[in-house]
């Protein structure tokens, strides 16, 4: 049985560990006359709430949300004790091995730190970090076919698709800067119109996923060499679209009066928009 956590307001309460508490909390619930739904869970199950978890600490992070934020962190703090659970359930790792690795790693990696060698500036410890972990990964880069395999599949594309460019750049396949990327662009452009505007026949529904696949895959490359998380700029377009596709709905009534306004006029009120409710920054 968990004890409860201790009333902080007695002078000389002795508090449980809250990390502690939780790991133990986690193997309650799946314990087997834990909760049901709990227990029924698997690796695959809940990896779609890892991700939501995720994007909710982006958003939190986003609007500046620092009482959000402890909240959601929690929620993903959630998901790797579940997972840790999980697994030493099965006899794979314990979250005490998660912590370990861990703190090996870190060390490992930071030697600036806690070995004494000698850094500059954050760059040389970016080259350090890289350096380091191209060992660790060289026994493991025996059994691969590239130097892509490492890069996961099951990443969201657009992060993938940034990854798979960095790690083509470090052989030097890439772009030298970004002009050449603009122009790559208009070239992407063009291929799918040629598909979207066939004479003889109907256009290619996988030719044009193909083509507009290749100019996602671009623009993500030219976020990457203007030094832009593309993640955060489209959500960062995704808010400033809310708020002037908001702004425009009032202005028109709701949504039942925009369904009966011209294009012409939802332009207009798209522009009045833009000047009231695109210029503030951020969220």
């Amino acid at each position: 049985m968990i004890e409860p956590m201790p009333d902080s307001s007695e002078p000389n309460a002795t508090q449980q560990d809250p990390i502690a508490e939780a790991i133990a909390i986690m193997a309650k619930l799946r314990a087997p006359d834990g909760c049901p739904w709990d227990r029924e869970q698997t690796f695959d199950s809940i990896k779609r709430h890892t991700l939501e978890e995720t994007y909710e600490v982006f958003d939190a992070i986003e609007r500046r949300a620092w009482p959000d934020l402890k909240d959601e962190l929690g929620d993903l703090l959630l998901q790797v004790l579940f997972y840790a659970q999980m697994a030493s359930e099965a006899g794979y790792f314990t979250i005490q091995d998660v912590a370990a690795n861990l703190n090996a790693k870190l060390i490992r990696r930071h030697p600036h730190i806690f070995a004494g060698a000698p850094v500059a500036d954050s760059a040389a410890v970016l080259r350090n970090w890289e350096a380091i972990k191209q060992t660790e990964n060289k026994a493991s880069a025996l059994s691969q076919i590239s130097m892509l395999d490492d890069v996961p599949r099951s990443m969201p594309a657009m992060l993938e698709a940034s990854k798979l460019g960095s790690r083509a750049a470090k052989v030097g396949f890439d772009w030298p800067d970004s002009h050449g990327l603009f122009d790559k662009l208009q070239e992407e452009i063009g291929e799918l119109k040629a598909e979207l505007a066939p004479v003889a026949t109907e256009p290619s529904q996988q030719a044009i996923d193909a083509e507009l696949g290749d100019l996602l895959f671009t623009v993500v490359n030219l976020a990457r060499h203007l030094k832009i998380d593309p993640e955060s700029a489209l959500r960062g377009s995704n808010a400033k679209f809310r708020r002037r596709f908001s702004a425009m709905e009032s202005v028109a009534g709701g949504s039942d009066a925009m369904a009966t306004r011209t294009p012409a006029e939802l332009d207009v009120l798209w522009n009045q928009a833009k000047k009231t409710a695109g210029a503030t920054p951020g969220i």
